[in-house]
């Protein structure tokens, strides 16, 4: 038994050496400061992971505004400072910003490789994005969201006795059932032969997408989806109501997944099945970062009263001017475009949540041995590298945005309430300075989109409803970190608040 245990150990040993002879990068002549970690393949994910922005915060004192950590496997030359983030974007002909994407997509969702380069599909996805999420088509898009908004949150017939009722919710329980099934409807359209199921059809991949969205950062980290049953049967569940057979059946199915649909079925060598797990990958990527974006809106404007008061001051005004008339039995109201545009106090507030509230990763891939040229200095940097901003460090740098960690409501506009676009770091200005939505080639296609439905659901939650707190001395939840690089990070707990409709 001694001698099993001693050769084990003599083999430990080895493979331990031999890691520290090969499997530990050497930093090179020009390349930035490295950091190996301490633990085979995994580096210093478990430090990063753990608290992102101390740990980007300790390494940025020890290094500077660049250097380089190995996480997964993977090294990750971080980028601090944020009047370098323009530099980094003019390298682009250097960077594959697709590769990361596609196969994170692939893993997730179950489908091949949706890069044309692979074969499976000739579709550009960005150009069929910025084609149905923008210009044009976001009229008709940001139609039909308010219209089944209003389905969900404006009853048809409302009793006169049970208009003064208050209802008791979790905040981001009622946001996420709201937004999710609003949003469903307005991509994947209204199934006419079973309306009278739809709710509780819309209710049940509800549930599934909660069971898949949770384990959704271990899929990003490359973990296999087999290892969690539950979230694996929630996926295929979903893609299944998502085959074409069953949204060819739908009314008023939006140009992004018609386009899809139909335009490109003989572009690809996918199966329905795989075209479904597409349309699934379309579903999280509209609902992971806007629910929760949508929750921080609504919880930092209703505990802070001067943003109350003059958000609803702004939308009775952008009403009145439009000649909508609320009540209850009459025709939904509606903004347009250019009217929805034109609400700075709300752009502002949804702008202030969202900076205190995201986490997002701007990553790109190198595609050959290059040699980035910064504010600070000259950096190499080797082939399938990883470049990456982090911009909740510039989102919290006092420098920028003083008081950083308190919400202003009015932190971006202007003297004259116009909206402010002018900030400065080191005493120059800006040119990037808030990212919540990504930045250059890698930025949300549906950012635009994603903005008009949070402005929607505010003007809606004021204009109908009454709200309250339970708790009038409510504490502001902690973010959820396990979600960070992700985007928009949800409240570690629940909020509960109280709601009914006004007297019209």
């Amino acid at each position: 038994m001694i001698t099993i245990f001693l050769i084990w150990g003599i083999v430990v040993a080895i493979c331990c050496y031999l890691w520290l002879i090969f499997g530990i990068r050497r930093r090179r002549m020009g390349e930035p400061p490295l950091e190996n970690g301490f633990i085979p393949y995994l580096g210093c994910a478990l430090k990063f992971g753990a608290n992102p922005l101390e740990f980007l915060r300790a390494n940025q004192r020890k290094h500077g505004h660049v250097f380089t950590c190995k996480l997964m496997g993977k090294y990750v030359h971080f980028i601090t400072n944020p009047l370098s983030y323009h530099k980094v974007l003019c390298h682009g002909k250097y960077f594959d910003w697709k590769k990361f994407h596609f196969t994170t997509s692939a893993k997730a969702f179950g489908h091949r490789s949706i890069d044309p380069s692979d074969g499976n599909t000739t579709e550009n996805i960005n150009d069929t994005f910025i084609k149905t999420l923008q210009g044009d088509a976001l009229n008709s898009l940001t139609e039909t969201m308010m219209e089944n908004l209003q389905l969900i949150l404006r009853p048809p017939i409302l009793l006169q006795s049970k208009s003064s009722v208050w209802v008791k919710e979790g905040m981001y329980s009622f946001c996420y059932r709201v937004m999710f099934e609003a949003g469903y409807l307005t991509l994947f359209g209204r199934d006419l032969t079973r309306q009278d199921v739809q709710s509780a059809l819309i209710l049940n991949n509800l549930d599934n997408f909660k069971q898949f969205d949770k384990v959704f950062p271990a899929l990003a980290a490359g973990l296999p989806i087999h290892m969690f049953k539950t979230a694996y049967q929630a996926r295929e569940e979903l893609a299944q109501g998502l085959r074409h057979e069953n949204l060819k059946t739908r009314d008023q199915v939006s140009e992004l997944i018609r386009l899809r649909m139909f335009l490109n079925d003989t572009l690809s060598t996918f199966d329905d099945l795989e075209k479904a797990k597409t349309h699934l990958a379309v579903l999280w990527a509209s609902q992971a970062n806007t629910i929760p974006a949508t929750f921080w809106s609504l919880f930092q404007m209703i505990r802070n009263p001067e943003a109350m008061k003059a958000a609803t001051e702004e939308v009775n005004k952008a009403l009145e001017n439009a000649g909508q008339k609320l009540s209850f039995e009459g025709n939904p109201i509606y903004l347009n475009q250019l009217q929805l545009n034109d609400l700075p106090v709300l752009d502002s507030i949804i702008k202030e949540a969202l900076r205190l509230s995201s986490a997002s990763l701007n990553i790109r891939t190198a595609k050959e041995d290059f040699t980035l040229h910064l504010e600070e200095g000259s950096y190499n940097i080797r082939k399938d590298d990883i470049i990456a901003l982090y911009p909740q460090l510039m989102h919290l740098d006092p420098e920028i945005y003083p008081d950083p960690l308190i919400f202003k409501y009015d932190r971006y506009l202007d003297e004259n309430r116009k909206t402010k676009t002018t900030f400065y770091s080191n005493g120059i200005k800006l040119k990037y300075y808030y990212m919540p939505f990504g930045s250059g080639a890698t930025i949300c296609p549906g950012r635009l989109f994603a903005v008009q439905e949070i402005k929607q659901f505010l003007i809606l939650m004021l204009s109908y409803f009454e709200l309250q707190f339970v708790d009038s001395h409510v504490k502001c939840p902690p973010l959820d970190q396990s979600r960070a690089g992700l985007g928009i990070l949800p409240p570690l707990n629940d909020i509960e608040f109280k709601y009914k409709f006004k007297h019209l």
